[in-house]
């Protein structure tokens, strides 16, 4: 709740320091004496979007202040986690405004935006007014209110999953049909394609291969008679005859030389060997030279097939293969793609079928939670003297969305026959503002006891009995939390549990608005002058003395 606030120049406030409690904190004062600027500086320091001009005449800066007491649970923890600032059991707020307008807040000490502040606002403070657009009179928070008086999260829970399945079905069948339908251009293609692969059928490192073979084949004419006269002059009638003549010959005299050609005989030995494995060697090769005639044109054919496929699809040769495997799973793909549209099509009708399940049921809830609310609403205006006027909660189709199907307005009706409309166009401003102290009282049950309730004049126009039937029902607002009320009514201040009295002082003629925090006896008299006027009778005192004094 709010404990704190200081105004430091601020249009006609020189400085105020302001110290709020729980319950019911009333403002009271003459028309003019700064009870609006009041709430224009917290509005300020909250973000909200007002004046332009709020910089007193004169001064280099105006600076607002705001401090609340933060229970462990409080939403605004999470809002501050998120902004990555500084959170505890106090938040201070504070925001600087300069002549020409430029704007600074802090929250805890750390710089921040205006939508980090409007993010906090929200969970720290609701206005309630004749001019207020944040709360009540917003068409679309209308559905909100509803759904959080009927109590229905589990319905709104399982609507927004049902619709992010839906969701989520309605992509996997776009994007399976996009995809479909990308294959089914290239249909013609990809059959040919895999057709002419299916054929050639290329190997990994067949281009190499047949590029060696090729270039062998082409040698093998001019390097045949070379190698067929290095075979003959190893042979026989060569090396290999003429070494076998000179082995025998000295293996003849070896005996009578006394071992001295024994090394001479084994060298020729190995000679020997090494001359059979290069004559082998080569007539290897000489038979492997061998080869029909048309065995070169058909390696050219296949070699220059298998490149020019590669050029074609822009891959290298070795690559050819798994290109067909790529091609192939995307025909199987396009082969089976009627099969996944029509299974993914029965997901999209399953999920669509769910939503539209969950969607009716917030529909009946939604229906009935209005009844409801239009019943309690009836019975509160009764005693705020609007008995004949009628509010209803209308609950009709919309664009379907994550919370279903419906779009919710409170409209009132102010006399019998009379059309309903909403509540910001058909209620005058005393009349709308019973019909939102009505509205809210009814929705007090639901209310969240840990943001600050703002009523600006909500009971102007109204007097009497109507004014004390107003107040009390503030006071019952206030029971357990705070409410902050700006009153003309002496019925309503008297409810108060603490009480402010704004006035505007010219000193110098210089124009200041102060804030005083009232005793009982300047209670009284504060009541007592907005019972009478500038003259205190002594009838206006027992009258003021009446109004606080707790009825049996």
């Amino acid at each position: 709740m709010l404990r704190a606030l200081e105004i430091h120049d601020m249009l006609i406030i020189d400085r105020l320091d302001l110290a709020f409690q729980p319950g019911l904190n009333v403002l009271t004062g003459e028309t003019g004496a700064g009870k609006s600027i009041l709430l224009d500086s917290l509005g300020f320091v909250l973000g909200w979007r007002g004046r332009a001009e709020l910089v007193r005449k004169g001064a280099t800066q105006g600076e607002v202040t705001a401090v609340f007491e933060l229970a462990a649970d409080h939403p605004a923890h999470a809002v501050l986690a998120e902004a990555g600032l500084p959170a505890g059991d106090e938040l201070i707020l504070r925001r600087v405004n300069t002549p020409d307008g430029r704007k600074t807040a802090w929250v805890n000490d750390r710089r921040c935006s205006g939508d980090v502040l409007r993010a906090l606002s929200d969970v720290l403070v609701e206005l309630h007014g004749q001019h207020d657009d944040r709360g009540l009179l917003d068409p679309k928070g209308h559905r909100d209110i509803l759904d959080t008086y009927a109590g229905i999260d589990a319905e709104r829970a399982a609507c927004r999953s049902a619709w992010d399945t839906a969701q989520a079905a309605r992509k996997a069948l776009q994007a399976a049909q996009t995809g479909l339908d990308a294959v089914r251009a290239e249909e013609d293609f990809l059959r040919h394609a895999v057709r002419e692969l299916d054929t050639l059928d290329p190997q990994p490192g067949e281009e190499q291969e047949l590029d060696a073979r090729r270039r062998l084949m082409q040698q093998a004419e001019r390097i045949q008679d070379d190698i067929a006269r290095a075979c003959q002059a190893l042979g026989t009638e060569g090396a290999e005859g003429a070494m076998g003549d000179a082995l025998r010959w000295l293996d003849g005299v070896a005996d009578r030389a006394e071992g001295q050609l024994d090394g001479a005989l084994a060298a020729l030995d190995r000679a020997m060997t090494e001359l059979g494995e290069a004559l082998s060697e080569a007539e290897r090769c000489l038979d492997g030279l061998q080869f029909d005639p048309g065995a070169l044109e058909l390696a050219e054919e296949r070699l220059f097939a298998i490149r020019g496929l590669a050029r074609k699809h822009q891959v290298a040769p070795d690559e050819l293969a798994a290109l067909a495997d790529t091609l192939r799973a995307r025909l199987a793909a396009l082969d089976a793609g009627d099969a996944d549209l029509a299974r993914l099509r029965s997901d999209l009708s399953r999920a669509e079928a769910a939503y539209d399940s969950a969607a009716a049921a917030l529909t009946a809830a939604r229906h009935g939670a209005a009844k409801r609310l239009d019943a309690a609403v009836s019975a509160e205006l009764a005693p705020l003297k609007m008995d004949r006027a009628l509010f209803e909660t209308q609950v009709t189709e919309g664009p379907a969305g994550p919370s279903g199907r419906d779009t919710v307005a409170f409209t009132v009706a102010t006399n019998p026959g009379a059309p309903a409309g909403p509540l910001n166009k058909i209620a005058s401003g005393g009349e709308l503002s019973r019909f939102l102290l009505a509205l809210k009282v009814c929705l007090a049950q639901t209310r969240d006891t840990a943001l600050t309730m703002i009523f600006d004049e909500i009971d102007r126009g109204v007097g009497g009995a109507t004014a004390d039937a107003v107040g009390r029902r503030l006071s019952a607002l206030a029971s357990g939390g705070q409410v902050l009320v700006v009153t003309h009514s002496p019925q309503v201040a008297a409810l108060g549990d603490h009480h402010w009295r704004v006035e505007k002082r010219v000193v110098d003629d210089v124009t200041t608005s102060t804030v005083t925090p009232l005793d009982p006896e300047d209670r009284e008299t504060e009541l007592a002058r907005m019972l009478a006027g500038d003259t205190i009778t002594p009838e206006a005192r027992a009258a003021a003395r009446a109004l606080v004094t707790p009825k049996p």
